[in-house]
């Protein structure tokens, strides 16, 4: 497995993400702390426009495959809307923080893991002016 990128998040996805994990204890919760410590804080209005932030909606590809796959990175409440991903979810506390040309190896069942790299960023809160949703 390659090195972790460095990730990125907002203060403001920092804030609300903490109070979330401070109601749940589970596996996928501790995975998602864990990559918290290790990010970079920033103001909103500082957030870059490729940065993986939540309620983005990314494209990213599966590289031994060659699929492509758009996704958008939610709270557990709207996880069950049609191409949502938890952050809690794998995948989902992977790519928050990430940026467009970033490629990482996730881990799947069976203690393999498939690389992805980030294509595009669809949709971004921060970019689109919307600083408090």
């Amino acid at each position: 497995m390659q090195q972790q990128p460095s990730i990125t998040v907002s203060s403001q996805d920092l804030q609300r993400l903490e109070a979330l994990l401070d109601t749940i204890d589970t596996p996928a919760a501790d995975a998602l702390a864990e990559e918290l410590e290790r990010a970079t804080v920033i103001e909103p209005d500082a957030v870059p426009p490729t940065l993986i932030t939540m309620n983005s909606k990314v494209r990213f590809r599966f590289e031994d495959t060659g699929e492509e796959v758009e996704r958008t990175l939610c709270y557990p409440r709207d996880a069950g809307q049609e191409g949502a991903v938890s952050v809690f979810a794998p995948i989902g506390s992977a790519l928050l923080g990430l940026s467009v040309g970033d490629v990482i190896d996730w881990p799947v069942p069976g203690g393999k893991a498939r690389r992805v790299r980030i294509l595009d960023l669809v949709y971004q809160p921060e970019r689109a002016g919307e600083l408090h949703r």
